[in-house]
């Protein structure tokens, strides 16, 4: 592939066709080092070496009516996880309080469920406010599917962003769950939109999916104008219908990450759950196309430790964002 080229339209707001996009997906893993210098030079002119650190929450875990074949906390589960009512304020705040000790610009609290009644919305407002009057946060959270007036009580509040995935192509999605519609959550991220809300919506890579389902996801992405993508990489849980499911390489996960670095050259990237199950030690490597990771493990799974993330990320000769960075236009 033509690099400069590829870099010179990726900045100028072009992206790439589907079929470079193939091409990105297909590349023989020896020429990955240049495909991931090629995603730097598109990352470091909006976001310089800079890594936002960011901490998940999980507020209520399990007890979800939804059927989502990948999640540990669905209904149709098997897994042994912890499963509790919805947090109280007082631990979501000392779970911010946490998250800023770990170097975390940003805290996205988390409830299992098809969606929040207004009550939770009610709490979420209350616990947001608490935290911004404390702490030098962005608040991020992901309440299930939403409606535009509870996105826009959200936002007065003090939250930043809402994440909602889209998960994966919208042909693919009845393979993955049956509970709800991939248009249900483009419409949640519409919601999100229309409220004021920055938008966090990526999805997950390795559920069975083909590369074209991945194109289509990555081309969403770009369409639907998302401000911060988290790509997850599916880390197979025990007890779940993909417990069985071991498809990824770890050059196979840098090239999706490059692929959408080349189509989103403004938004976050976020490497995000599973990168260290399938990264492993080519996980820092991750740095050259996303801008953004997750410490401190993720809802029912381990994950790096701030402190190891800290060092991945300064031995690669990357900074942690501050807050006053991440607080800059």
């Amino acid at each position: 592939m033509n690099w400069p080229d590829v870099i010179r339209r990726s900045l100028a707001g072009e992206g790439i066709s589907r079929d470079e996009g193939r091409q990105v997906l297909n590349l023989p893993d020896d020429q990955v080092p240049e495909l991931l210098q090629a995603a730097f030079e598109v990352r470091k002119v909006r976001f310089g070496k800079r890594v936002k650190v960011c901490v998940l929450q999980n507020a209520r875990s399990g007890l979800c009516p939804e059927d989502c074949h990948y999640c540990s906390q669905s209904s149709i589960s098997n897994a042994v996880i912890d499963k509790y009512p919805l947090m109280e304020a007082e631990l979501l705040v000392e779970g911010a309080r946490r998250a800023c000790a770990a170097g975390a610009t940003r805290y996205c609290m988390v409830t299992s469920g098809r969606g929040p009644t207004d009550e939770e919305i009610d709490h979420f407002c209350d616990v947001t406010r608490q935290i911004r009057q404390e702490l030098p946060l962005e608040i991020c959270v992901c309440l299930g599917i939403l409606s535009e007036a509870q996105a826009r009580r959200l936002k007065e509040a003090g939250v930043g962003w809402v994440n909602h995935n889209l998960n994966t192509s919208e042909r693919f999605y009845p393979e993955i769950c049956t509970t709800h519609s991939y248009r249900d959550r483009v419409e949640t991220v519409k919601n999100v939109r229309k409220a004021g809300l920055m938008t966090c919506s990526g999805g997950i890579i390795g559920m069975g999916e083909t590369d074209e389902d991945i194109l289509d996801l990555a081309f969403a992405c770009r369409k639907l104008g998302m401000d911060s993508i988290p790509v997850n990489f599916l880390h197979p849980i025990k007890g779940t219908p993909m417990e069985a499911y071991r498809f990824l390489t770890p050059m196979k996960c840098l090239k999706v990450l490059c692929l959408f670095r080349f189509l989103n050259p403004a938004s976050e990237i976020r490497a995000a759950g599973g990168r260290e199950v399938n990264l492993r030690s080519s996980q820092a490597l991750a740095l050259y196309a996303a801008n953004s990771i997750f410490v401190d493990g993720y809802l029912t799974t381990p994950g790096q430790q701030a402190q190891d993330a800290h060092r991945m990320i300064e031995e690669m000769g990357f900074e942690v964002e501050s807050a006053e960075a991440a607080a800059a236009p």
